[in-house]
């Protein structure tokens, strides 16, 4: 009988998908080890990179040597290295990951198609059934085989309709799986952009590096000297320009001064304030060259742009904000890089410490008042080197990434900056 032979077909149908969904699973044993392995090496440098930063801590608490600084430089370059490597493994990781779920799905996919196709078989024969008088059904054969027929068909639909929702509930499972190590992807891919300043960064330290050694042929008294010369560089560095994403450049002079402002309002030290600007400017892709009308969020910023730029007088259209990314939407604004969004919940807060009401974003005395305002609130005024760096951290990933290791780059790129700031603004204040 049909239904019989129904029957057989699903039960065959079921065994083949079983088998090709087990030698998916069978293929990613072979992935288990390999992610196995990533995990290992990902803990391992993760371990290196915690000794190296313990290393830098130390050393920038000794007194200014060759040793001592070419030591820093060594371990700074040997950090951006180990991200690099962290980086690459990730996002190797991650794509395995997101070819097991491809493939699962399809497996999926083909297993639902099949059923359907079973199912409207099935529903078919129902339907001529149906239009078969009871006359002519009694005459095709006994009572029993009619229904035991009719009483098979009804099992099988029940069994079909059961096994269809368990399957289109793993396909949605995995489908969602799927689109979250995506996202992840375009989080890491995000990184990867970042890793050609990690390394251009490397290269600037090397060379830096090469020019100390060479200056000082390896003697502390020549380095010593330099280090002198340096520090009667305090004009040079208060007229050194200040870059600025979207804004024009200004003297490192009137940064410090804008800096020193705003951490006198919320106890944030200006060499940190600086760093968060000197990395959004450098960034790198972003820089500025957006259109609101595409690149920004529709719903959650273009309305409340178009709010801040008719209340500063300004044409929407001829503002600079980001591009959109390959992830994600664009559309910050200024030299401190604020989303509309963003910028409207702080704007009266940063109008009350700057006096301009309404604020401009792209003001550079008004942008560093943000940045410092929104790096205390990220915890930077907390004093310690540790509170600074997950500030941030935060203020470019927000809380819940900030202390992913994938984006460990930008907090340590902006210490670097510190840093750096630091020791002008000791030199131009005379300590």
């Amino acid at each position: 009988m049909l239904a019989r032979i129904a029957v057989g077909a699903f039960l065959l149908l079921l065994v083949s998908c079983d088998a090709a969904i087990s030698a998916t699973y069978s293929f990613a044993e072979t992935l288990e080890e390999r992610r196995a392995r990533l995990e290992s090496q990902l803990v391992e440098i993760e371990r290196d990179i915690s000794e190296k930063r313990g290393v830098l801590s130390e050393k920038q608490k000794e007194r200014a040597s060759l040793e001592r600084d070419i030591a820093i430089l060594d371990n700074q370059i040997g950090v951006a290295q180990q991200q690099i490597k962290h980086r690459d493994l990730s996002i190797s990781k991650l794509r395995d990951d997101i070819s097991v779920k491809k493939s699962a799905i399809g497996e999926v996919d083909k297993k639902v198609s099949r059923s359907e196709q079973s199912l409207a078989q099935l529903i078919r024969r129902t339907h001529e059934i149906d239009d078969i008088s009871l006359a002519e059904l009694v005459l095709g054969g006994s009572l029993t085989d009619l229904f035991q027929d009719i009483d098979n068909y009804e099992t099988l639909q029940r069994d079909l309709d059961r096994s269809f929702d368990e399957m289109a509930a793993l396909r949605a499972d995995l489908s969602v799986r799927k689109e979250i190590l995506e996202e992840k992807q375009g989080e890491e891919e995000q990184l990867r952009r970042i890793q050609v300043l990690e390394k251009q960064a490397i290269e600037k330290r090397e060379k830096e590096k090469q020019q100390i050694l060479t200056v000082t042929k390896g003697q502390e008294k020549a380095y010593q000297e330099l280090i002198a010369e340096r520090e009667r560089q305090a004009a040079v560095i208060r007229s050194a320009l200040f870059e600025l994403r979207d804004s024009k450049a200004i003297s490192f002079g009137s940064a410090y001064q804008y800096a020193k402002e705003a951490s006198a309002k919320t106890g944030v030290r200006p060499a940190l304030i600086l760093a968060i600007l000197r990395e959004e400017t450098n960034l790198g892709e972003n820089i500025g060259t957006g259109n609101w009308k595409t690149d920004m969020h529709p719903t959650r910023d273009r309305p409340v742009f178009e709010q801040i730029t008719r209340e500063l007088g300004l044409d929407p259209d001829s503002m600079p904000v980001s591009k959109k990314p390959s992830y994600g939407w664009g559309g910050a604004m200024g030299p401190a890089q604020f989303i509309p969004s963003t910028w409207i919940q702080y704007k009266d807060r940063i109008a009350r410490a700057t006096g301009e009401n309404p604020p401009n974003p792209w003001t550079p005395r008004t942008a560093i008042f943000a940045a410092s305002i929104l790096m205390a609130d990220n915890g930077a005024d907390g004093g310690t080197r540790e509170a600074e760096r997950l500030a941030a951290l935060r203020y470019f990933a927000g809380w819940t990434n900030a202390k992913k290791a994938a984006y460990a780059f930008y907090g340590d790129d902006v210490m670097a900056f510190a840093d750096q700031y630091q020791k002008d603004i000791d030199i131009l204040e005379g300590r």
